[in-house]
């Protein structure tokens, strides 16, 4: 007996009802099915078997790459060769040899003022601005802090420990100087105050504690420098000064000579002084090492502060004195600098950012010893080098860390985990022919710590665009991340010459070239741009160089319409007069330079001019075609807001907020370039008519085109704050938490337009014309606030966010955000009933989705091969589009039948009808087989287009219509899985039959959705702008996931996020920094075996001079004296009040979150047995080989006493 199966009587029901078809209601199909609990047509529910579940997915943080973003200290473990570099916003990077790179951060977010290893212990400590300091594990892979402590009263300035003391020494603002237990991290009650350590005669204060280290020839002595040029030399043993010396210029630093018997100051005026112990009234030497000597036989003319150096002695040449600052002030325009002298030879080294800490990486950790110096660690505000001193010419050595990623600020990025194995190495061959020659020829001096493969084996690809319009390539497997190859995409347009501005046709003046949106498909390795300027770079991959010439057309979009039909008209109020209540959002980068000069219009015009004679290509992407978008009746062109490829049917189709175009890139011939009204045909839900050619060209205030890199860098969101103008002059701002981050980073946030808002006026659109037309002195920004890369905060109101349309503009450059929002805007925000009501309705049946400027955004588009309409019985290829309207439209492709007429026929773009709905714009697209499988999109598998072997074979196309997993028969049906800011539908083909709805959020909106694979399934992941992180299942849309992990706090997280397969996931954390996470429970239990170790057990090299003179000036018995001095026994218990302790709250290998006191010290003293084990069992290896050896000793010893034993002594 056949089984009777009610879902297919109600699935054919919902089909043939009002509700269920497409594009009927404002939640479209799924307004019968709230719930999404419908069966698709002919397959029930149970017939897909999801193997995803909630145990699947688990979200942590895996490992951040990139330069540390606002470095403030330094600091070099010589024994581990470990490299650690603390921030301002509280962070630690610890680098070690390629591969071992770990983040670490402060809770607090306290900017770190110093760091000191403890060397060859596996132990950090960091010293904050909140004057706490930290105590650091570095014996796990993940270090965690073991002991805080807090002081309450004073500052503190400087720390020092020497090396294999277990007492650090801390110096403070008020210049008192306290001593630290390092292993229980307890003050002592030793202290020297500032003004036992002064002469009583002295009448003023010395000012902060700058240095402070221990004599290399007496552990006993302490060198005290106070910031006054005071500098004090205390014998801890005594409790008293053993000599003072004064100089009248402040000090910025001290370092010793390795006997003990000299110590160089630095000072504010540029000088060095030299100080003998023997004669502290005066320096024994003094020089200004880049002042100019005067005629008259005077002290030479002061300097820059010189505000660090260090004194290295070699054994077989002169000392080295190496110093940052000096130079002189007459040379404004000079770069800072590192200065070298080595006996009579000075070098300056010239840096390109400003240089925050140096360190002189020496042979021998001891300071007593013959440094013997082999390299300089310039740490600067935005790149980290190595100087080679073993060579004369001082070469940098070769940055292995991927340090560079932010050369040119970070615009987008594109994340391809599990892509075809061979792209690596091919892009890597391409790429490594460009790489820069003249570094030091030794290896990378920062070696330490291990770092293996791990279990995860799947090539990953990062993608990241630029300001300067340069792409890069990155091998980002096993969680590491390596530069494999770099795309200038500028190279494809002429270089604009100073000057030439006012009379080009660009819309963007600072970084025109700036990458907006990148498409890239690995099998055919077809790469697509679009830049800011309005234009789409098409390349191809070739492994041989070729000199042709770039191929370009010109595209106009257009998008007017004169009256919109509405059923509320009463709430909209007359067009002109709108005008006058809507904030100006026009664009600080040029979108209001319409006008070339005066009494002519552009038309017709691109914004950047193609190179037309012929280019060399070197190996690797080369420019196929160039599509620009032209100005259209003095009107710029709209910056593009989505952008698909298909290498298989040879299109590329893109859009923007006026229309959709779609270019035959084979045939380099436009098929299609039209308004998305005219897309609809009669299908229009809101019957819009085209509107006749305007007779002259008028500012409009609601031009909300977002232009230029106000998309990427803060300037926009001063825009934002200042311009958003409503009744009773009130303004949306910024929490004062956020404005004071921006202003820091901007410098200022006054915008053009904040000077009329600012007096509550409001302005028309004559006056927005002339408020933002540019003078010939006025720059679109300044150039120092665009290298500020996106450090913007997004506005915020007292109940969140404003509306997804804000932030979409500042997303992705379009001015769809006039839709419900821009209602909200005029009209509602002062009625949190209304404007909460406005988000809760459907966009698309919404009068506030076209009330005022009805531009539709193309929002989504991606090529298929699918079913375009109801009655199709096989699947064609199709382009699916999406609005910001929600509305989903399906374009059929009318391919030519057989590969040899596809170069000569033309391809058909013809709307197939079928519209869809969904509530918000439109983000993706993604189609299952009848299994539940994902469909990949056909491609052309990737053949050299300039290969020597030419054969009619080898040219003809080798096309893969599906992916290899649904290459069977893909049955009779697919399911569509559209996701929109706010909600997922899943939808069946051909019926269009709406199965599962699953409403996303209501307050929020998505920021980024996609479809990846995870554990050879599928599921839809989902990044919300309230900081959720979601996943669902497919094709059911159950929710598998739901963490509130990442808020979105600046614009460049909701611009650079993007998701991959197998549980991948990355952002851009800071200007410099890329963080990657996975959601993956599989990758989060493999990670701590994935990441490098930090620590690896290394001798301690043995210190040479170890005798009788050294066992006199303290040497081994020191530790135990200042045990003895420091003690509490001796120096008794630190008032209470001055420092607080405060436990770590990790720090023990494999134990998740924090373990309980017993367990905890059970757990701690497990770890120190295992460590004392180790050691015993170094020490019982050691004593094997001293017996094996003196075994062998008394073997010998007995052979030659019987060879001699009967001989006389005169046969010897």
């Amino acid at each position: 007996m056949k089984k009777f199966n009610f879902r297919k009587v109600l699935d054919g029901l919902t089909a043939s009802s009002p509700g269920g078809s497409a594009g009927g209601g404002g939640a479209g199909g799924g307004s019968a099915h709230p719930g999404g609990t419908a069966g698709a047509a002919g397959t029930p529910r149970e017939e897909i078997q999801e193997t995803l579940t909630s145990d699947y997915f688990q979200i942590c943080k895996t490992v951040r790459h990139g330069f540390p973003y606002l470095p403030t200290a330094l600091a070099f473990d010589p024994v581990q060769k470990i490299l650690a570099i603390g921030t301002r916003t509280g962070a630690i990077r610890i680098l070690g040899r390629p591969g071992v790179d770990c983040y670490c951060q402060h809770e607090s977010g306290a900017a770190v003022l110093q760091l000191q290893f403890l060397i060859n212990e596996g132990a950090l400590v960091s010293a904050c601005a909140d004057d706490t300091l930290h105590l650091w594990n570095l014996r796990q892979k993940r270090p965690a802090i073991l002991h805080s402590l807090k002081f309450n009263r004073e500052r503190i300035t400087y720390c020092h420990l020497p090396f294999q003391s277990k007492w650090l020494y801390v110096g403070t603002e008020r210049g008192n100087t306290h001593i630290v237990n390092i292993e229980s991290f307890i003050l002592s009650g030793y202290v020297i105050m500032w003004n036992k350590a002064i002469e009583l005669s002295t009448k003023t204060h010395p000012g902060p504690v700058v240095h402070l280290s221990d004599s290399p020839r007496d552990e006993g002595k302490l060198l005290i420098g106070y910031e006054n040029g005071t500098v004090v030399f205390w014998d801890l043993r005594s409790k008293r000064a053993d000599l003072r010396a004064y100089y009248d210029e402040a000090i910025h630093s001290v370092a010793w000579h390795h006997e003990g018997k000299q110590f160089m100051c630095s000072h504010s005026d540029g000088s060095l002084t030299l100080w003998n112990l023997k004669s502290p009234n005066r320096p024994f030497q003094t020089t200004i090492p880049h002042g100019k000597i005067q005629r008259d036989g005077k002290k030479p003319e002061s300097c820059k502060p010189i505000l660090k150096v260090e004194y290295k002695t070699c054994k077989n040449s002169e000392p080295f004195v190496i110093f940052s600052g000096g130079l002189s002030y007459d040379k404004a325009c000079r770069r800072p600098s590192l200065t070298i002298m080595h006996g009579k030879a000075i070098t300056v080294l010239e840096m390109d950012h400003p240089i925050v800490d140096f360190l002189t990486l020496c042979e021998t950790p001891y300071p007593n010893e013959f440094q013997e110096p082999y390299a300089v660690v310039v740490l600067l505000e935005k790149d980290l080098i190595v100087v080679d001193l073993t060579q004369s010419n001082f070469p940098i050595f070769e940055n292995p860390y991927p340090i560079d990623i932010h050369e040119s600020p970070v615009t987008c990025t594109e994340y391809f985990a599990d892509c075809p194995p061979d792209l690596i190495p091919v892009l890597y061959s391409v790429g490594a022919k460009h790489k820069k020659q003249g570094y030091s020829n030794k290896e990378w001096p920062i070696s330490g710590g291990a770092w293996n493969l791990g279990a995860q084996t799947y090539p990953e690809i990062i993608i990241t665009g630029h300001a300067d319009g340069s792409v890069k390539f990155w091998d980002a497997s096993a969680i590491t991340l390596q530069m494999l190859y770099k795309l200038k995409t500028s190279k494809v347009f002429e270089k604009q010459k100073s000057g030439e501005g006012k009379a080009t046709a660009e819309i963007v003046e600072e970084d025109p070239f700036a990458v907006q949106m990148m498409y890239w498909c690995p099998e055919s390795r077809i790469f697509c741009v679009a830049g800011v300027s309005a234009y789409v770079v098409i390349y191809r991959f070739s492994k041989h160089e070729v000199n042709t010439e770039i191929a370009s057309l010109e595209v106009r979009l257009q998008y007017e319409v004169e009256d919109i039909i509405t059923p509320e008209p009463e709430i909209i109020p007359q067009f002109p007069d709108a005008s006058s209540q809507l904030p100006s959002l026009k664009s600080l980068s040029g979108s209001t330079n319409t006008v070339a000069c005066e009494g002519m219009m552009k038309d017709s015009i691109p914004c950047l001019s193609v190179k037309t004679r012929p280019v060399r290509m070197p190996p690797g992407y080369q420019a196929d075609l160039v599509i620009q978008l032209v100005w259209v009746d003095g009107e710029p062109p709209q910056q593009i807001t989505s952008l698909a490829v298909n290498s298989a049917y040879g299109l590329v189709a893109f859009g923007n907020c006026n229309g959709l175009a779609v270019v035959d890139f084979m045939q380099k011939t436009v098929l299609l370039s039209m308004g998305t009204l005219e897309l609809y045909g009669s299908s229009d839900p809101y019957q819009r008519q085209p509107r006749s050619p305007r007779k002259s060209k008028q500012f409009a205030a609601d031009n909300f085109c977002m232009r230029g890199l106000s998309n990427f860098y803060p300037d926009l969101t001063k825009r934002i704050r200042t311009s958003y103008q409503i009744k009773g002059s009130r303004k949306l701002s910024l929490p004062t938490d956020l404005k004071t981050d921006l202003d820091h980073v901007n410098g200022h946030c006054t915008s053009p337009t904040s000077q009329s808002c600012s007096s509550g006026k409001r302005l028309s659109s004559a006056d927005v014309s002339k408020a933002n037309r540019r003078g010939p002195g006025r720059p679109p920004f300044r150039k120092a606030q665009s290298a500020a890369c996106m450090e913007i905060s997004l506005p915020v109101t007292t109940e969140g966010y404003i509306s997804r349309r804000a932030m979409l503009q500042q997303l992705h450059g379009i001015s769809s955000f006039s839709h419900d929002e821009r209602h909200c805007t005029a009209h509602t925000w002062m009625n949190k009933e209304n404007r909460e009501n406005s988000f809760s309705r459907s966009r698309s049946s919404s009068v506030s989705s076209i009330d005022r400027d009805s531009k539709e955004a193309i929002t989504a588009l991606y090529f298929m091969e699918s079913f375009a309409r109801k009655n199709d019985s096989a699947v064609s290829p199709c382009l699916w589009v999406g609005t910001g309207l929600g509305m989903v439209l399906i374009l059929s492709l009318n391919l030519p039948a057989s590969d040899d007429l596809r170069q000569s026929e033309p391809v058909m773009v013809s709307p197939s009808g079928t519209v869809l709905t969904l509530k918000g714009a439109v983000l993706t697209f993604a189609c299952l087989d009848c299994t539940g499988t994902l469909i990949h999109p056909p491609y052309e598998v990737w053949r050299d287009p300039h290969s020597a072997d030419d054969g009619e074979k080898t040219r003809k196309r080798k096309l893969v219509m599906h992916s290899p997993s649904s290459s069977q028969d893909m049955g009779d049906h697919q399911f569509a899985v559209i996701c929109s800011e706010k909600q997922a539908k899943v939808f069946s083909l051909p019926s269009q039959t709406c199965l599962y709805v699953h409403n996303i959020t209501e307050t929020s909106f998505l920021l980024q959705a996609d479809v990846v694979t995870l554990c050879n399934s599928v599921c839809l992941a989902c990044f919300c702008a309230n900081g959720h992180i979601m996943t669902l299942s497919l094709p059911s849309l159950r929710p598998l996931l739901d963490i509130n992990y990442l808020p979105v706090t600046d614009m460049r997280i909701a611009r650079t996020f993007c998701f991959s397969n197998e549980g991948q996931a990355l952002y851009l954390s800071s200007p410099t920094e890329i963080q990657r996470l996975t959601y993956s429970q599989e990758m989060c239990d493999n990670l701590q075996d994935m990441l490098g170790d930090l620590f690896t057990p290394v001798e301690t090299p043995e210190a040479q001079n170890r005798g009788f003179l050294k066992g006199l000036f303290g040497g081994s018995g020191q530790a135990f004296d200042r045990e003895e001095l420091f003690g509490e026994a001796t120096a008794g218990k630190a008032s209470r009040s001055l420092a607080q302790h405060i436990p770590g709250s990790g720090g023990i290998e494999g134990v998740r979150g924090a373990a309980g006191g017993v367990i905890g010290d059970l757990t701690r003293a497990r770890i120190a047995l295992d460590e004392r084990g180790q050691k015993l069992g170094e020490l019982d290896e050691r004593t094997a080989s001293m017996m094996a050896s003196a075994e062998a000793f008394s073997k010998h010893a007995h052979e030659v006493m019987l060879k001699y034993k009967d001989k006389k002594w005169y046969q010897f």
